[in-house]
């Protein structure tokens, strides 16, 4: 499987790079350990004097910058990472799905960078990251059925599949997956992205028993 960027895309985001991460896993029910480090995250956020001010943060910023210059309106459609931020700061706290998704979320809180996550059996081909084109959509996981267009996208060789907004159902982790593909995404250059994906796949092996492990910044 090869990751690749788009031409179209970089053209108007020069700065966009890539942090994939591949692992085999075992997703289960959320570990206390990172279950406290979670809670230990989302408190240490709360406890700042405007927290409201990470939502102001480089990362975060430069990707409400990206989809404005690739035609989408960061205000209806927000990067994950911000969405996770906002529910943060509106005292819900981060949701305990898997170990496997528990852990992309923890990540992408502590970086403020978008992470799409792929059960690997699913993705039909190379994958590629692109803005989405007139028409297309796909059923976002626990959400209505989401449109696309000028959206920063993955895409594989049966269509759309992941975004830096909501992944897809069709390729998204449950309790059978065994292989992973996760993806932070950097819309504003390479600060923080090694750290973030090299944190990714240190959690992955110890909550979740990551093994076969590859990072790759593209």
């Amino acid at each position: 499987m090869v990751v690749t960027i788009d031409p179209a895309l970089r053209a108007k985001c020069p700065r966009v790079a890539l942090g994939c991460v591949t692992a085999e896993v075992r997703t289960g029910e959320t570990p206390g350990g990172l279950g406290e480090a979670m809670d230990a995250r989302v408190a240490e956020i709360l406890k700042l004097p405007e927290p409201r001010a990470v939502l102001e943060s480089a990362p975060i910023v430069a990707t409400r910058a990206g989809y404005k210059v690739l035609g989408k309106d960061p205000a209806r459609y927000r990067g994950s990472a911000e969405a996770l931020l906002r529910r943060v700061i509106s005292g819900k706290g981060l949701p305990r799905i898997n170990a496997v998704v528990d852990v992309i979320n923890l990540v992408s809180v502590e970086s403020r960078l978008p992470i799409g996550l792929y059960d690997r059996a699913q993705v039909r081909g190379d994958v590629v990251f692109r803005a989405g084109l007139p028409g297309e959509s796909y059923k976002g996981i626990g959400k209505y059925d989401l449109n696309l267009e000028c959206l920063p996208l993955f895409a594989d060789d049966a269509g759309p599949h992941g975004s830096a907004t909501s992944d897809s159902e069709r390729t998204m982790v449950t309790g059978a997956t065994t292989q992973i593909l996760a993806i932070v995404v950097a819309l504003g250059g390479v600060d923080g992205l090694e750290r973030a994906s090299q944190r990714l796949a240190a959690l992955l092996m110890e909550y979740a028993a990551a093994h076969n492990v590859e990072t790759k910044i593209i």
